[in-house]
């Protein structure tokens, strides 16, 4: 019960507070892993696997130490479990700066909604128009709910706090150093399979989450289930292909394309069977995105309670 009111209660922390606004402890891990690659860096995949495995044992080892207070003791596990939750999630902010993105199109403030990109995806401002501004912070939306919101707290329902604390150190180095520049490429290896199989399952779930609230939105079940099945695995991400084919689908719109990044340009796949997204897609997706979120933490819950969860927490 702790573990589900917890998660629950972390839930309504990021939807009424969003992130923390200072010593945000994603932040403090980000300076941390920064400052060890300076000592650890090698253009070798042991290297990169030792950095991380370094970096998430340690912060799995610490939700072990935090959850171990709450033993035996639903209060105390409740709170720990709820502010480790508002802690890694950030649907709050995701959907918000989604919405903003949407106005700031709407109004015709290119030069607001390029400062806004940065927040939302890794892409160059500089190389984005109005409709690469919307179909980025489309996409965008899809993929950052998975990881961002339902992976989380998938982990936090079957792991506690150290499921919660250790999937957001392997997506934020996957962030960091997951991708495929020279620096990156064989330093990065580890983090960035790690966090393929951390999302595995959390990427489905919320892919069936997209399609399954679509309606909510004026979107089809079945379209989204037909892209899901139709064009995900042409993706290169074996992850972000299903979100975000399911959401293309439910939105009603094409995504993929040109998509220039710091490290290189890359073209992705056609998603979805839709026009290009327009700012009133992208509004739709930042609603959808929170729906997401609220089915994810009602599963998450569920599962918490569930009886194999409840075994394990009064181990």
């Amino acid at each position: 019960m702790g573990r589900a009111v917890g998660l629950l209660v972390g839930v309504a922390a990021d939807a009424v507070f969003g992130d923390p606004r200072r010593w945000h402890p994603v932040a403090g891990f980000g300076t941390v892993a920064a400052a060890l690659e300076r000592r650890s860096y090698a253009d070798r995949r042991a290297a990169g696997a030792a950095h991380t495995v370094a970096l998430v044992g340690a912060t799995v080892l610490l939700g072990a130490a935090v959850e171990v207070l709450g033993r035996r003791r639903p209060l105390v596990e409740a709170t720990v479990t709820a502010a480790a939750t508002w802690a890694v999630l950030g649907g709050s902010s995701l959907a918000g700066h989604g919405a903003a993105l949407a106005a700031e199109l709407d109004g015709g403030d290119l030069a607001a909604a390029r400062a806004r990109i940065p927040a939302l995806c890794g892409r160059d401002p500089a190389s984005l128009d109005a409709a690469g501004m919307a179909r980025a912070g489309t996409e965008s939306m899809a993929e950052n709910t998975s990881d961002a919101v339902v992976a989380p707290l998938l982990w936090g329902a079957v792991a506690g706090v150290p499921g919660l604390l250790g999937y957001r150190a392997v997506n934020t180095l996957d962030a960091m150093i997951g991708h495929r520049s020279p620096r990156y490429l064989r330093f990065g290896w580890a983090a960035a399979r790690i966090d393929d199989v951390a999302n595995l399952v959390p990427a489905r779930v919320a892919a069936l989450l997209f399609a399954l609230l679509a309606p909510t939105v004026a979107g089809s079940p079945r379209a989204a289930l037909a892209a899901w099945w139709r064009d995900a695995s042409a993706h290169p991400s074996p992850n972000a292909g299903p979100v975000e084919a399911a959401a293309a689908g439910a939105l009603g719109v094409g995504l993929g394309g040109r998509t220039v990044y710091a490290h290189g340009v890359e073209e992705r796949p056609r998603l979805g069977a839709g026009p290009p997204p327009a700012p009133a897609d992208l509004r739709r997706a930042a609603a959808l995105s929170r729906r997401v979120g609220l089915a994810a933490a009602a599963l998450a819950a569920a599962a918490a309670l569930s009886p194999r969860g409840t075994r394990r927490s009064a181990r």
